[in-house]
């Protein structure tokens, strides 16, 4: 058994248990082994009739969410902006939309999610406003601890974020977090979900694949 095979077979074992403590916390969760299960798993939480969103996730483009939502529903894209003025209409409007799908930066194994954020877009519709959200998790977000979880969005999954945009900022020159207080920082919004309510209103697919970042 090479190291791939021995890390799916952890997930396999960790991912029906870390989904089952989301829903003892009011999460509709679930557990998919694979990117494909994962895809299906979520088009069948979406109606074919609801409009749907996302804030900026690695992970739903990995499993082919978004370009299918993109092909098959009616959506708010903000990309299809043509200003700044009208991205940041989008962004609002998308705030009210049926699905909004997303990934997380961080999980814990009893059913937490954290999230860091620059604009607050993303986590504002996890925490109030479309009708439902998707969370796409792969396993690899997975942390033991919430104080873990902690540590993964700030020191891993924000800096490599950050490397995508221009604005200035430590981590963009070494790499690291240095809890700066710059005028480009995305990490700006810290949110817990540590419950889900209305209950269910948060779906949560975990996958038993490495995702995002």
């Amino acid at each position: 058994m090479d190291r791939s095979d021995m890390m799916h077979v952890m997930y396999d074992k960790k991912g029906p248990k870390v989904a089952e403590n989301f829903a003892k916390r009011g999460f509709e969760a679930y557990y998919c082994p694979t990117k494909e299960e994962a895809l299906q798993k979520a088009l069948a939480l979406i109606p074919a009739d609801h409009v749907v969103s996302w804030g900026g996730s690695v992970s739903i483009n990995e499993i082919g969410l978004r370009p299918y939502v993109l092909e098959h529903y009616q959506v708010i894209d903000r990309d299809a902006a043509g200003s700044p003025e009208e991205r940041v209409e989008l962004m609002r409007k998308a705030l009210l939309c049926d699905t909004f799908i997303m990934g997380t930066n961080a999980a814990t194994e009893d059913g937490q999610l954290y999230n860091i954020d620059g604009n607050g877009n993303r986590v504002a519709a996890l925490v109030y406003g479309p009708k439902q959200v998707v969370v796409i998790v792969g396993m690899n977000k997975v942390a033991p601890t919430l104080e873990d979880a902690v540590v993964r969005a700030r020191t891993v999954a924000a800096p490599i974020n950050k490397q995508r945009f221009a604005a200035p900022t430590p981590c963009i020159v070494t790499g690291m977090c240095a809890d700066c207080n710059s005028e480009g920082s995305i990490c700006n919004q810290f949110v817990r979900t540590r419950r889900c309510s209305p209950a269910g209103r948060i779906k949560v697919i975990l996958v038993g694949e490495n995702l995002g970042f």
